[in-house]
């Protein structure tokens, strides 16, 4: 058995401070964001906690695999099949080794999942398991009487990761042959010493390290060092490589800003549920987070509920708003439903060809807001293909006629447009600019085709999956008060209801600064370029273009008057161009840099005042070009 994890943070906290010491700003040539297991695309598939809680078992898991295989959704890409919590009888003592419930599991009465991840793959699917970071799991903290929770002594109900990382990790993957793991954090949030859980001698204590509704008392070095280590025990158990981590801190310790380094889904916020209000929650938790997701490395505004609530089969236009807006932001396509009642219209939701595409697309751009009000918002997707994909979201009352032109889109003005309505088929062109009628809480979506803008390259916001900010300048985890903040929680309306409290604000950001205004240098307005922070550093992966054009300056939203900051960029960890310190109020410095061969670009931004989270800079018009 392993030792305790416990004593194993020292030594991770201490790299993770070596590390801290270097400079950060100093160019790598490498691409830092999550890369390991299998996620070059969104995974698609489904999970059981939506529609079962914790009331799972075996005929309802392989019920909604056939349902999979024979409706063809499994042909369109939905492979994964996932088993949340509720799956887990007891941790044997004193060998530590985890017992499925063999009454609700009747497969493995012999061994462990293993007959049961034979037949998953026997369908040509892939198969996913349930842990938490903690020594407990959530149903366990929050699942009051529920009769389906672990059994036995204190040490035996312990069935968490915690204590246990390597023999878990070693027994889904190795010996139970799991393709994907949800890790949750509740273990690491419900069982302080002050907890009723603990309180009544049925759980041991452990000190909570995760805070959902503030990240100023929650220890991000602590909880990375969780994840580091399950990832090294995934490399050790999987060495092909082929799995898939999910990171489930609902949003909390400010894991919007740095999951996408740990893992292959990162959750952006609280459970979603079946209603209207909450989806607004979860979808704005990742809509401005364009640039945290990439490749390998996916913001996860949780799964999809469509067949419950306000997504069941007499909401058809909110259930196509959810799956529209979820592909449109490159989040899991993961279905919660029960797939063996389902009805067919919703079926047929989660069949759309079309818009799988555009969460299939190999570019890997999650969509940026090109206009983003309380009411209306519209989506700009570039695709790898060279066209675009753009959904006009309506997310109020009253229809609206939403006005969509060229410049959404970043296609020529005087140029044919053509959009295709993903749902009815429908084509349509128009010059310049259009008028699209959307009923309240519907999303109009498109694929797109016309010339651009810019003829011979792409706007580094355009091309979103293939920046990563590695060092976004932010130094205190902010708040973020631009996400929907929903009534009826899990509380109801007891309380004073929900705070910000999804850290991230002051990120980066394509065609925006970091706090949401225009991108402006010197009274200069660009419609096209990167807001961030000074003293940040972006690695930018370059394919086959030979120029980077951009205008760079302290941007004018800043309240910092004084401090210059320098721009650098790097190619492949060499210096190819380096500005003057610019200070707020100068005209923007053009820069045009060769990067021909150049696999991996860096742009630098460094405060002459050193660290400042209040000096947001912008990289006007970046566009990498054909141009010699």
């Amino acid at each position: 058995m392993q030792k305790p994890r416990l004593a194993l943070i020292p030594l991770l906290f201490a790299a993770t401070l070596s590390h801290a010491a270097t400079d950060p700003l100093a160019p790598t040539a490498r691409w830092s964001a999550y890369t390991a297991g299998h996620a070059a695309t969104p995974p698609m598939g489904w999970s059981s906690w939506n529609a079962f809680g914790t009331d799972i078992d075996e005929a309802k898991v392989l019920g909604a695999a056939q349902r999979l295989v024979d409706s063809g959704l499994a042909a369109k890409g939905y492979r994964y099949v996932n088993i949340d919590d509720g799956w887990a009888l007891r941790r044997n003592q004193p060998d530590g080794r985890l017992i499925v419930r063999p009454d609700r599991f009747p497969s493995t009465v012999n061994g462990g999942f293993r007959p049961f991840t034979d037949k998953i793959h026997a369908m040509g699917l892939k198969a996913g398991i349930y842990s938490d970071l903690g020594r407990n799991t959530c149903s366990q903290a929050y699942g009051g009487d529920d009769p389906n929770l672990p059994k036995g002594s204190v040490l035996e109900r312990e069935v968490g990761l915690y204590g246990h990382i390597d023999q878990d990790i070693g027994l889904f993957f190795r010996d139970w042959g799991f393709d994907f793991i949800k890790v949750d954090g509740c273990g690491l949030r419900a069982y302080g010493a002050d907890s009723p859980k603990v309180k009544t001698g049925n759980y041991r204590a452990l000190k909570p390290v995760l805070d959902l509704e503030s990240v100023a008392r929650s220890d991000i070095p602590a909880v990375q060092a969780e994840f580091t280590q399950i990832n090294e025990a995934l490399k050790r158990s999987n060495p092909d490589g082929d799995y898939l981590l999910s990171l489930c801190v609902w949003g909390s310790a400010d894991v919007r800003a740095w999951g996408k380094n740990f893992g292959n889904l990162s959750r952006t916020s609280d459970d979603i549920r079946p209603n209207w209000p909450r989806l607004l929650s979860n979808y704005d938790s990742a809509a401005r987070r364009e640039l945290y997701g990439h490749p390998g490395s996916w913001n996860d505004p949780d799964m999809l509920y469509i067949g419950a609530g306000d997504f069941d089969a007499n909401h058809l236009t909110e259930a196509r708003s959810h799956f529209a807006l979820w592909a449109m932001l490159n989040s899991p396509l993961m279905t919660g439903a029960d797939l063996r009642t389902t009805p067919q219209a919703l079926m047929d939701i989660f069949g759309n060809a079309d818009i799988i595409a555009l969460n299939q697309d190999p570019a890997g751009n999650q969509a940026v807001l090109a206009y983003d009000a309380d009411d209306v918002q519209i989506l700009v997707k570039t695709l790898a293909s060279g066209d675009k994909a753009v959904a006009i979201f309506n997310r109020g009352i009253a229809a609206v006629d939403a006005d969509l032109t060229a410049e959404h889109l970043k296609l020529r003005k005087d140029g044919k447009i053509t959009l295709t309505d993903l749902w009815s088929k429908e084509a349509t062109s128009f010059t310049n600019e259009t008028k699209v009628k959307v009923a309240p809480r519907e999303t109009r979506i498109f694929r797109v085709q016309g010339a651009r803008a810019l003829a011979d390259g792409l706007y580094l916001s355009e091309q979103p999956g293939s920046v990563n900010p590695a060092v976004d300048g932010v130094t205190k985890p902010t708040a973020d008060p631009t996400v929907f903040r929903s009534s009826f929680g899990w509380s109801g309306t007891k309380g004073g209801g929900e705070r910000p409290m999804y850290a991230g604000f002051g990120g980066a950001r394509a065609d925006s600064t970091p706090y949401g205004q225009w991108l402006q240098i010197g009274g200069k307005r660009y419609d096209a370029g990167i807001g961030i922070l000074a003293n940040s550093r972006l690695e930018v992966r370059n394919h086959d273009y030979r120029r980077l054009e951009t205008k760079v300056g302290v941007d004018d939203s800043a309240q910092d008057r004084k401090n210059g900051v320098t721009f650098l960029v790097y190619g492949d960890g060499k210096l190819l161009a380096k500005s003057r310190a610019l200070r707020w109020g100068q005209p923007a410095q053009a820069l045009s840099v060769d990067v021909a061969g150049v696999k991996l670009i860096e742009l630098v931004a460094k405060s002459t005042g050193g660290a400042n989270e209040q000096l947001p800079v912008t990289w006007g018009d970046a566009a990498l070009t054909s141009a010699r």
